[in-house]
């Protein structure tokens, strides 16, 4: 991982930008995992891989964000300038546009239902634009598009360590009916990371949705992960609304596949959440087992 400091990003701008120089640049108040994002003035924001694995994400929003913005209702992220690598900091790099909205992460109240059913026409919209030469299912974006077997050893491994703190049989057969089924539709596209961290919220409403560097075309299901990390029962069902059985059953197997791979993470916000998301997937395993038996 690439240490990038608010100094580097001053430097960066003052020799490639230098129409920005005098403009504030300071760290977004929380920056994700892929990327570093800075505040660049009040109107843009500097978006810089955290290493090389993450460096196709900066030239797919090249590419592609301008393309699908226009077939969007949502403000999305749009970028504005294409930084060059240095010898101090050797990948490319982004200036965007910044998108106003609180992030629902820091939303502590939320009507989740409309949430729910504003970001799942978010996600048919971006379903319905046309793929032709779009990137597909790769390392590029960790596989999203792609069934969720790809990460089966990850499960498998995870199970193993985990299986003094829970139901590790109950988890498997979870598991399976998530990976028994494939997508056997034309790909579509999809943002590969929908998180509370990545939609914006203004006024109770969902008013943009950024990072899109793991976007791609495939399956869509890992963008219904959230369905169990993030909403409520109501929600949930909400969100999921129009999906058929096989697809629920993959998303669940992305949210499942992470939320076993972070669960003792050090983070103790990530490890909460991931602790949840396995407790919401096994209780709704146990009720949909107790509807059958009657």
């Amino acid at each position: 991982m690439f240490e990038i400091s608010t100094e580097m990003v001053i430097r960066l701008i003052s020799e490639q930008f230098p129409q920005w120089a005098g403009l504030d640049i300071r760290p977004v108040s929380r920056s994700g995992h892929d990327n570093r994002t800075f505040h660049l003035g009040g109107e843009m924001t500097v978006r810089l891989p955290s290493g090389q694995d993450y460096v196709p994400q900066i030239e797919k929003e090249a590419k592609w964000l301008p393309f699908l913005s226009r077939h969007l209702s949502l403000p999305i992220s749009h970028p504005i300038a294409q930084g060059k690598p240095t010898p101090y900091y050797p990948f490319p790099w982004s200036i965007n546009r910044y998108l106003k909205g609180e992030p629902l992460t820091e939303i502590s109240v939320c009507d989740q239902s409309r949430i729910a059913e504003e970001l799942a026409a978010f996600l048919r919209e971006l379903q319905r634009i046309p793929t032709e030469g779009a990137p597909a299912a790769g390392a590029h974006n960790f596989y999203r598009g792609a069934s969720p077997d790809v990460y089966g050893g990850q499960v498998e491994d995870s199970l193993r360590e985990l299986k003094s703190v829970l139901p590790a049989d109950k988890i498997w057969e979870i598991w399976k009916q998530a990976i028994s089924s494939r997508w056997d539709k034309p790909p579509v596209w999809l943002h590969g990371d929908i998180a509370p961290g990545n939609l914006l919220v203004h006024n109770g409403g969902l008013c943009g949705v950024i990072d899109f560097g793991i976007m791609g075309v495939g399956d869509p299901a890992c963008d219904y992960a959230m369905a169990w990390t993030y909403f409520n029962g109501k929600s949930r069902k909400i969100f999921l609304q129009g999906l058929d059985s096989d697809t629920i059953n993959r998303a669940r197997g992305w949210a499942l596949w992470k939320a076993l791979l972070t669960y003792h993470a050090p983070d103790a916000p990530v490890a909460d959440n991931a602790q949840y998301t396995v407790r919401v997937i096994i209780e709704e395993y146990d009720a949909k087992m107790k509807e059958n038996v009657r």
